[in-house]
């Protein structure tokens, strides 16, 4: 049975309304469930002052996330309701010939109005929340320059992706799904690969570590596991906030440490050892491999979803456009894979707070336990975290464990 534009209306701008709505009362809870007194269980872990700094942080993030959310859901309200996805269209078309100048041209325009709505928030947020809790380290100039490099990365990157896939829908038809979906697993390998040889230091600069007793530290703990461990860099983090990470990048011999040299500052050898511990014990229960073939599996399904929605004029004239068109029904599609995509999303975070747990648990197990504990306790701390969550917010946000969970967990493992 075929549905009607007006029925493809209502069901889009129902997805739009409820998605905005579930969120909303999400970082509400969570909101309205930080307490101001430290509450018991945390008193082993952390002082009154610190709790009380991480509480202000949290609602200051909060309340500028419900304004800046509501000025997004208000303006995409308004773009629906009045067609302007259709006068795009119609515009994009007087001025190009071909569907994917069309297509290009479309998804630039957007691009560019959209970021420029953003960048007021962005501005915002960076040099003035974080500037205010002792975060941000970015000069204006270094902001700038990022957006630039961002536009030329997204232009050539997103550009030859969206030629693609157009060039497949309008040559092969129905049964682009499938190649397209080939195509997004080589770029997907490609990136894990050469992420931080070519996109990384665009932005960053890695130097190796150098020699000293982390250093030593970190080969003696990769031989006792097993692990070959090749390349380590440090990350110039700090030139844009004084918050701390490490991650692993790339596939067996290639694969890259990164330590951020945020993360060198504030911790001992051992706690950075048991936080490359946890990061191994990733590599160990091929995690990183079970979350790149569950992001193809979900990827495919998406496409072959799309090749029965993509052809159809009348999700095109639900937003206005007079014609079929590809650019408006990618928009269409995706508002109306939001709730598959939020199943989805729940199902990657459950695996992946799993997956953190099991990783604590490796490192415990093979490295210090207490260690551990200590580095996380100082990530939350100077990251200001959320020590308290809403279990909701917990379910439907969190990619990683609250902290009091995860230490409570490592101590069954000392």
């Amino acid at each position: 049975m075929l549905i009607p534009a007006d029925q493809f209306f209502t069901i889009i701008i129902l997805v739009v309304v409820l998605d905005y709505a579930l969120n909303t009362i999400i970082d509400l809870l969570n909101l309205k469930k930080a307490n101001s007194k430290l509450p018991l269980d945390l008193k082993d872990y952390f002082d009154e002052e610190k709790y009380q700094r991480a509480i202000q942080y949290q609602r200051v993030n909060t309340k500028f996330g419900l304004w800046s959310g509501f000025s997004s859901f208000l303006i995409m309200l308004l773009v629906l309701l009045f067609g302007v996805l259709g006068d795009l269209d119609a515009f994009v078309r007087s001025q190009f010939d071909s569907v994917i100048s069309q297509t290009l041209a479309f998804f630039g325009i957007i691009y560019i109005l959209n970021d420029i709505w953003n960048i007021p928030w962005q501005w915002y947020s960076t040099f003035h929340i974080e500037e205010k809790f002792g975060f941000n380290k970015m000069t204006p100039s270094l902001f700038w320059k990022d957006k630039l490099k961002n536009y030329l990365l997204t232009a050539i990157v997103g550009g030859i992706l969206l030629s693609v896939l157009v060039f497949l829908i309008t040559w092969i038809g129905q049964s682009f799904w499938w190649i397209f979906w080939l195509v997004i697993v080589v770029f997907m390998i490609g990136a894990n690969f050469f992420y931080t040889s070519w996109i990384l230091p665009l932005f960053n600069k890695l130097v190796p570590l150098e020699d000293g007793s982390l250093r030593e530290k970190i080969f003696e703990y990769g031989k006792s596991v097993k692990f070959p461990i090749e390349n380590i860099y440090v990350m110039d983090g700090s030139k844009r906030s004084s918050k701390a990470n490490a991650f692993f990048s790339g596939f067996g011999k290639r694969k890259k440490i990164v330590l951020f040299d945020t993360l060198l500052e504030k911790h001992t050898d051992e706690e950075l050892v048991s936080i490359l511990a946890h990061e191994v014990g990733h590599n160990k229960k091929k995690h990183t491999i079970i979350g790149m073939i569950t992001g193809v599996i979900q990827t495919g399904a998406m496409l072959f979803i799309m090749s029965f929605m993509i052809f159809n004029p009348a999700l095109s004239q639900a937003l206005g456009a007079e014609h079929l068109s590809f650019p408006v029904n990618f928009i269409a599609f995706g508002i109306i894979y939001t709730p598959i995509s939020l199943f989805l999303s729940l199902y990657s975070n459950y695996i992946s707070r799993k997956h953190e747990f099991q990783a604590d648990e490796f490192a415990a197990i093979t490295y210090k336990g207490e260690a551990l504990q200590n580095a996380l306790k100082k990530l939350s701390i100077d990251s200001l975290s959320n020590l308290k969550p809403h279990k909701l917010y917990v379910f439907f946000h969190y990619s990683h464990p609250p902290l009091l969970q995860r230490l409570k967990a490592i101590d069954k493992h000392k």
